[in-house]
């Protein structure tokens, strides 16, 4: 059996280049899992497995492996998973995040807190993920340990407390002072980092060793009381125990995060990165128990870390293998699972057999007869499954709570090269939709079309290279087209009442209602049922919610959907022969369409935070463009040598935004991109879009 104590679920977060997959990397070599160091820049990271990762040099799925490492004479397993840092796969940190007990967020100790590095900080939070920070890249010109402290703290809000502090940085670069321990140690130069020698503090870090020391104390003081007083009575009675028990209380609690630094491509720090993981982040018995809702019974139930509980796992992620068909990663919450027994998919009611479970070592795989609470697998054998199912045993069924993603921004028409391909397209795409909460398929009402929508180009431009790789489908694509939305900013009375006689029994609903713009913090239909006396019986109440919910899919501008609406049912009245539920639901949609024309509909664009870092020579060109692309500059901070702009700018405007730059700026200039929100477009924006749609049919 498991011994829990021993397990940590962990990932890898950062900004994209911050150097996570090299990261993992020396963590697969130093554990003894690869023989070989895997270089990303060489497309040979293990990590790394997809074609098109190897070819970028970008990680696009996180990837799963389990490690174990050997500390105070006890062997600890540790499940990692290397999730990407490009904003466009931002759903696998979400759901990655969505599983783990801690993580480790990896800083580029010349790039420092990146707009990814927030992304991913903010993930973690939402899902209170404790973790611990590594500077990285500590060997590479420009680096700077302290800077990076200051913008963990300015930037993310977080509470850095540094239990490293580097001996020399850039070229310079040979070692750490441990904090924790009080001592000095370097890396033996073409050890491969695995020989660490020990060596008296340097003269001209003793003074800010003590300082750091005292600091990392006084962080951790609202653990121990005890332990701050005894510092101040002699720094040098702590024992190293207390201070790793008190660091990894207040690691758990949220209240601090420890940093440390090193150079994953030189070999510098990853073991004693490691240590840390194991020292500092939480075993799965560390974590809260899961809570649940029983669906039988509507109630809250708890589910602790144990195998002898009722099973409870949530699938976080789903893969598409050409030899073993579907896989389902999974993180099991509580009881165990053996290969081939019978699991209850709550979301779907179906039960489903588990033909094999696995430990994946990235596209590797390796069998298991059985897993247990607080670890994470993957199983083959699913029919039907989604991201965010929570799978159960069939007589205690508990719904964990799902995740939730963003809509997707951008949309492109796709249609296979030859005919022959089209059922081989559909099933293709099915494939990706099922992987990927992002991504999402639809056909045109009008053109009949085939819509394919995700998070950004690059995004795009992956899924249709693997259509084309892995399921051998050769497409044609249209030109990305953004996804508005619509929004009712007036409110609006209207009385509909739908009438139909067809011989025998007919149709009839009257309903009276108001529409408008949602409240202050309320969001898709907000509906309130004002109907006094049953002059509308209760039964089809829904109906008209429904009718609304349906109506809401198509605006009346251009077809966009309206994701907020908030809609008064005020009064109405029924026929005891001629009313049913469909009547009622098609006043609802015929309601909408008159009552949305009479208010005033307004155009919603997606506006995207950029970040573009550029040597100084090219900041006023770099400003100049975005300028002309309606862009809002929020903030311009001076680096040494370059300037980091920071802005929002709509979606439409930055197609193709990455070959501008290279070609503005002689290929120097990098730029990063997320989703921000949804604004009201100006009105010569609207009546272009309008017009263009309207022009379609």
């Amino acid at each position: 059996m498991n011994n829990l104590q021993l397990n940590r679920n962990i990932g890898i977060m950062a900004h994209i280049d911050a150097g996570k997959t090299t990261c993992t990397e020396r963590i697969l070599y130093y554990t003894g899992r690869n023989y070989k160091m895997g270089e990303v820049h060489e497309g040979g990271a293990t990590m790394d497995w997809m074609v098109q990762e190897q070819e970028r040099g970008i990680t696009i799925t996180s990837a799963a492996t389990t490690v174990y490492w050997e500390l105070f004479n006890k062997r600890y397993k540790i499940n990692i998973i290397d999730t990407p840092g490009h904003v466009d796969f931002t759903v696998e940190v979400e759901r990655s995040l969505r599983v783990l007990d801690g993580a480790v967020a990896l800083f580029c100790a010349v790039g420092g807190v990146e707009p990814q590095s927030e992304t991913v900080w903010r993930q973690a939070d939402k899902y209170k993920v404790p973790r611990i920070s590594f500077v990285n890249k500590m060997d590479r010109s420009g680096a700077d340990f302290f800077g990076v402290i200051d913008q963990i703290s300015d930037r993310l809000g977080a509470n850095p407390v540094p239990i490293q502090i580097p001996i020399g940085s850039e070229e310079n670069f040979r070692g750490v002072v441990d904090l924790v321990k009080d001592k000095a140690f370097v890396w033996e130069e073409g050890s491969d980092g695995t020989t660490i020698v020990e060596i008296p503090i340097p003269e001209d870090l003793e003074q800010i060793s003590q300082d750091y020391r005292m600091k990392l104390i006084e962080g951790v003081a609202e653990e121990s009381d005890e332990l701050l007083e005894k510092f101040l009575e002699d720094p040098h009675s702590i024992t190293e125990e207390e201070m790793i028990n008190v660091i990894r209380t207040a690691t758990l609690n949220m209240s601090i995060t420890p940093v440390m630094c090193g150079s994953a491509f030189k070999n510098k720090g990853v073991q004693m990165l490691l240590n840390s993981i194991i020292e500092f982040l939480p075993s799965p018995l560390d974590v809260d128990s899961i809570t649940g809702i029983n669906p039988k019974t509507d109630k809250e139930e708890i589910r602790t870390a144990d195998p002898k509980d009722n099973f409870s796992a949530l699938a976080f992620k789903i893969a598409t293998d050409p030899f073993v068909g579907r896989i389902c990663f999974f993180r099991v919450y509580s009881g165990s699972l053996k290969a081939g027994s019978y699991v209850y998919n709550v979301n779907t009611g179906k039960k489903e057999r588990i033909s094999r479970i696995m430990q994946m070592h990235a596209n590797k795989q390796e069998p298991l007869d059985v897993i247990e609470a607080g670890d994470i697998g993957a199983g083959v054998g699913f029919k039907k499954i989604h991201t965010g199912d929570t799978l159960t045993d069939e007589k205690h069924p508990i719904v964990l709570e799902a995740m939730t993603f963003p809509d997707p921004v951008i949309s492109i028409a796709i249609e296979p090269k030859t005919q022959k391909d089209i059922d081989k397209m559909t099933v293709a795409l099915a494939k990706l939709a099922e992987e990927d909460p992002t991504f999402k398929v639809a056909t045109d009402q009008d053109s009949g079309q085939t819509i394919i929508s995700g998070m950004g180009e690059l995004h795009l431009d992956i899924l249709v290279d693997r259509l084309k790789r892995e399921f051998n489908v050769e497409c044609n694509i249209g030109l990305p087209q953004v996804n508005y939305k619509e929004a009712i900013v007036s409110t609006v009375k209207h009385k509909e009442v739908y009438k139909k006689q067809t011989g025998g029994r007919g149709k009839f609903a009257d309903i009276e209602f108001e529409i408008g713009p949602v409240d202050n913090g309320e969001e898709g239909l907000q509906f309130i049922d004002e109907v006094k006396g049953g002059n509308i019986p209760k039964e089809y109440i829904p109906s008209v919610k429904k009718g609304f919910e349906t109506a809401m899919q198509n605006g009346v501008l251009a077809g966009f959907s309206v994701d907020n609406l908030k809609v008064r049912l005020i009064d109405g009245s029924f026929h005891p022969v001629d009313s049913d539920q469909l009547s009622f639901e098609m006043a609802a949609k015929i309601g909408f369409k008159i009552s949305a024309r009479m208010a005033k509909s307004v155009l919603l664009e997606p506006i995207m935070r950029i970040e573009v870092v550029t040597p100084d020579d090219y900041l006023g060109e770099v400003t100049g463009d975005l300028n002309k692309r309606r862009a809002i500059l929020e903030d311009v901070t001076a680096k040494v040598g370059y300037q980091v702009v920071k802005a929002t700018v709509p979606l439409s405007e930055m197609f193709g935004y990455v070959t501008a730059l290279r070609s503005l700026t002689s290929g120097r200039a990098t730029s990063s991109m997320e989703f921000d929100s949804f604004k009201e477009a100006p009105s010569f924006i609207s009546e272009e879009v309008v017009k263009k749609i309207k022009g379609n049919f």
